[in-house]
């Protein structure tokens, strides 16, 4: 994937929210491999909370960070299988301004690659709430490592041609 190193690196702010009723800080390995990938890349992780699985709070607090001028992308890890509790996808439809298609379509594939036709169970998701950008991933650290490495770190860099997100992003709030 091309980097145009002739750019400079834009670093942005970036909040972790890990949706699980069962990890803490202590042993919520998801969401220190996100934050050291986050870090090592260069951008600033500005937030990082853990949530209960549960829709209305995980709307709430997406809504409440995505508004936050502070932040300008929440990767959330958690929530995204298919059990009575895993919420995190219905949470997101219903508050998101318009969906990113195809970065579930894009994660399954690189899962598939990894873990055969158990990556169907992976309901990951991206859209916009508000004009910031949230990635939802599944609460493994594989596939939180698979995420970042392989689309998130790219897709976050302005660097990366032939596009990216982050140089669209003073125009996500145009009417």
């Amino acid at each position: 994937m091309p980097i145009d190193t002739s750019l400079d690196f834009t670093p942005i702010n970036i909040a972790v929210i890990t949706i699980s009723d069962t990890r803490t800080k202590k042993n919520d390995t998801s969401g220190d491999i996100l934050e050291k990938r986050i870090t090592d890349s260069g951008h600033r992780l500005v937030k990082r909370v853990i949530v209960a699985d549960d829709v209305k709070q995980i709307k709430e607090t997406l809504k409440t960070i995505s508004l936050e001028r502070e932040i300008d992308c929440i990767i959330t890890t958690g929530g995204t299988g298919l059990t009575g509790r895993d919420t995190t996808p219905e949470a997101v439809k219903e508050i998101a301004s318009k969906h990113i298609d195809g970065f579930g379509e894009l994660f399954r594939q690189i899962s598939y690659n990894k873990i055969g036709t158990s990556a169907i169970q992976s309901r990951a998701v991206a859209a916009l709430i508000n004009t910031t950008y949230v990635f939802c991933l599944p609460g493994s650290p594989g596939a939180c490592r698979d995420g970042w490495d392989e689309i998130l770190k790219f897709q976050l860099d302005i660097r990366h041609k032939p596009c990216n997100f982050v140089e669209i992003m003073p125009r996500l709030n145009e009417k």
